[in-house]
């Protein structure tokens, strides 16, 4: 049994390209110091004391800037290519993240927010791309979970490291995450060489490709069975999203965990992600499981995880309370990160998947600029709309509506996904340069 898995985790990293790798390693350095997202809404009530309506605030801004941000830069990224995209937007985000920490006043730092999740985000369909380019359709898959497991393993380290500077000076997180930014733009110059698709896009007089030119309806903005895909990503994200903005929140007021444990908890999602992950989608893969009901599977484990967190107050309602029950102090926020972890398995990578699959090599950025997009989306409604639902009707509530809203998700993913697989994907054209 241990041989066999031994040998399923093996293959599933064998055949991913050197590029792929280098990337997940620009990638590992850049989210080991991802520590002002997860603890902004602690930083804007604890440090700041903002309340937690106006926190909400501040964070849907910082959705909108990362929607504005990735629009444009699946722009760029088809008009100028990835390389540059990727570089630029690690540098200047790295130094908008070493300001950040100095504004305190509610609208400017609104404004500074915006700016640097307008920088920062940019780099997400560029990144996309460049993994696409430098990936096989055969591979395409655990190219993408392999990203994310560098994602998570930088996740899982800046999360719990983040929690324990956190209850040092929030300072810190800023500074630490800021000067990875710039690391992880170095490393992208010196060790990625400009890719010869980058070069050609620069020169107008050079062509790389056969391809006739793209016609205006294979947009992904005409692409309406994309775009209904993409709403029920929305809605799923908005729903996943709160791990990141009400949960830690709910974890601190409610069930009265320390920043510390809060951190434990938001590794613990990293690590499950960085051992399983992997293996898990090549497993999958082998056996030819359909992407479509993975992704319904996957939403429909997020909508139980949400429904575990609606536990603790149903509970008080029968006269239990937390004080230093180990049910409800442990077993409750625990179960959620395992559940909403495992969802994030099964949906995510193959998501980014299918986009590529729906894309050509022209329209790709733009593709992918438009699925992360709704990850934007989600990012601006999901703390504003939680916020304002646990300020009205409390979190048990809350996390109802939210429970529906992914559920919705799945029906949404599984009645799109028929006609999306129906459909032969547009004017496709596959290759790899290294």
């Amino acid at each position: 049994m241990i041989q066999r898995t031994l040998h399923l985790y093996r293959r599933a990293y064998q055949g991913l390209s050197p590029s792929v790798w280098l990337l997940a390693g620009v990638m590992l350095i850049n989210r080991c110091g991802t520590m002002v997202l997860p603890y902004m809404s602690l930083y804007l009530t604890q440090h700041l004391h903002y309340s937690v309506t106006d926190a909400g605030i501040v964070m849907a801004v910082y959705g909108s800037g990362a929607f504005v941000g990735t629009f444009i830069g699946g722009r760029l990224t088809d008009r100028y290519g990835f390389y540059y995209v990727q570089l630029l937007s690690l540098l200047f985000s790295g130094a908008a993240l070493l300001t950040l920490q100095f504004i305190t006043n509610f609208y400017l730092l609104c404004a500074s927010v915006f700016l640097f999740t307008l920088l920062g985000d940019a780099f997400r369909p560029a990144n996309q791309a460049a993994i696409a380019h430098y990936s096989e359709p055969e591979t395409r898959t655990r190219a993408f979970s392999f990203n994310r497991l560098a994602i998570n393993l930088g996740w899982a380290v800046g999360g719990g490291l983040g929690g324990w500077l956190a209850s040092i000076n929030y300072g810190l997180l800023f500074w630490t995450d800021g000067l990875t930014c710039l690391l992880a733009g170095i490393v992208l110059w010196v060790f990625l060489p400009v890719p010869v698709e980058v070069t050609n896009r620069t020169n107008t007089r050079v062509s790389t490709t056969s391809e006739p030119e793209i016609s205006e309806m294979l947009s992904p903005y005409r692409d309406r069975i994309f775009i209904g895909f993409v709403l029920c990503n929305t809605l799923f994200l908005m729903a996943f999203f709160q791990f990141f903005t009400i949960v830690p929140l709910f974890f601190k007021q409610i069930i009265h965990l320390t920043e510390r444990t809060i951190g434990l908890l938001m590794a613990l999602n990293g690590v499950l992600i960085v051992t399983i992950e992997m293996a898990l989608v090549y497993e999958l893969e082998q056996r030819q499981v359909a992407k479509i009901p993975l992704i319904v599977r996957g939403a429909l484990l997020t909508s139980f995880s949400f429904l575990i967190l609606a536990l603790p107050g149903w509970l008080t309602r029968f006269g239990v309370t937390f004080g230093n029950d180990l049910i409800l102090t442990t077993f409750i926020p625990l179960g959620y990160v395992l559940f909403a972890t495992f969802s994030e398995m099964l949906v995510m990578p193959f998501l980014q998947s299918l986009t590529v699959e729906r894309s050509n090599q022209k329209t790709r950025g733009q593709y992918l600029a438009l699925y992360s997009m709704s990850g934007a989306l989600a990012q601006t409604t999901a703390p504003a709309f939680g916020s304002l639902m646990v300020a009205q009707v409390g979190f048990s509530a809350h996390w109802l509506a939210i429970a529906g809203i992914s559920l919705l998700s799945a029906f949404g993913f599984w009645q799109f996904g028929k006609r999306f697989q129906n459909v032969i994907p547009l004017l496709k054209s596959e290759r790899v340069n290294e």
